[in-house]
């Protein structure tokens, strides 16, 4: 049987507990605790006010008894330990923190906060805890390349020049391909997305071969120039600069922004750009992909249409690809490139710094 309790809340205490339930820069967990003695106080039984606020009955009865011995400051103030309870010794944190900096135990690839926990001989939720207020995260990782192109600092200014003060008369384009991209079916049909569950396919699935989706991004307006391939050798490579040519004004400068490729600097290809004196390469620096605004795009297309999709055929793979560039140029969007070079370099130079550090 729901019990009512109604905490005595005087005038400044009310106003009190008021100005945290409206303070938006509160922590939640202080917000529903005044809320909590704000509704037992307008005689609400303890399973309407846990309703209300979204708690447990033993919730509500505990933040009632804490606001009746200590008041408003108790709400306030977690109690982090059992009363008597010694705070862990400093060397104890230090140990929890040096450990998952240092070398795994035998074939690990990371220190877990069971090891750790059970190395140092503390519970493994002080080890979450100490890793948390220390922002300290063994289980993961990210991922870098550190271009050895000698010409990296010309090649940044170069490209990065043409995103932040685009040439007149000419169009700037950032230009791929996609390679490998796989139909793939799913073996059974999933479940919808309804409220309360989320979408369902299956974790196998039959292949049914794969494309090359060749996109060209004008950086300017964000549309897109693009064709699919069964391969992605130098022949198709030329064959979409060719389209690139006769789908822009023959009056402006094409400045291509294309990655290292073998195919973009085939002898083939080189004989057709000579003729072609409006095209201009320019090649980011090995192993800097991430400057092609392009891939941008091809998250998105991964996101939004290859990730999730189901294809019986590569046929119906290539439509739903062709559908979505038909409807992503009747609403182009554009990448703005932000990054000054300066900048780059600064912080190339400073993970140079790091690693040699961290090698040393």
């Amino acid at each position: 049987m729901a019990q009512t309790v109604s905490p005595v809340v005087n005038s400044a205490d009310r106003e009190r507990l008021a100005a945290v339930v409206e303070d938006r820069n509160r922590p939640q967990k202080h917000v529903q605790r005044a809320r909590i003695i704000l509704l037992s106080a307008e005689r609400l039984t303890v399973l309407d006010v846990a309703a209300s606020s979204g708690v447990s009955r033993p919730s509500v009865w505990r933040w009632q008894q804490r606001f009746a011995e200590e008041g408003v400051e108790g709400l306030l103030r977690d109690k982090t330990r059992k009363p008597g309870k010694a705070p862990l010794p400093p060397a104890t944190i230090a140990k929890v923190l040096a450990l998952p900096c240092g070398d795994p135990p035998k074939a690990a690839t990371h220190w877990t906060g069971r090891m750790v926990a059970k190395v140092v001989g503390v519970s493994l939720s002080a080890v979450q805890r100490i890793w948390e207020a220390h922002r300290l995260q063994p289980h993961r990782i990210r991922t870098f390349k550190k271009s050895t192109d000698p010409a990296f600092a010309a090649k940044i200014e170069d490209i990065v020049g043409l995103y932040m003060h685009p040439p007149k008369h000419a169009i700037v384009v950032s230009i791929d391909e996609k390679s490998q991209i796989q139909a793939l079916d799913r073996t059974q049909p999933g479940l919808p997305l309804k409220p309360g569950r989320c979408g369902t396919m299956t974790h196998d699935y039959k292949r049914h071969g794969t494309i090359t989706l060749f996109a060209a991004l004008n950086y300017l307006d964000g549309k897109l120039i693009s064709r699919t391939e069964e391969k992605h050798s130098n022949v198709e490579w030329l064959r979409f600069l060719k389209q690139i040519e006769r789908e822009t004004p023959k009056d402006l400068d094409l400045h291509l922004i294309v990655d290292n490729y073998g195919t973009h600097k085939h002898q083939n290809v080189k004989k057709w750009l000579a003729s072609h004196q409006r095209f201009h390469l320019h090649f980011t620096p090995t192993g800097s992909s991430w400057m092609n605004l392009v891939e941008r795009f091809f998250a998105d297309l991964s996101q939004e249409v290859i990730r999730d999709g189901s294809f019986a055929n590569v046929g119906e793979l290539t439509g739903d690809i062709e559908s979505y560039m038909i409807q992503r140029n009747l609403e182009p969007k554009p990448y703005r490139w932000k990054a000054k070079g300066e900048e780059i370099l600064r912080k190339i130079e400073r993970a140079k710094k790091a690693q040699a550090g961290a090698v040393n």
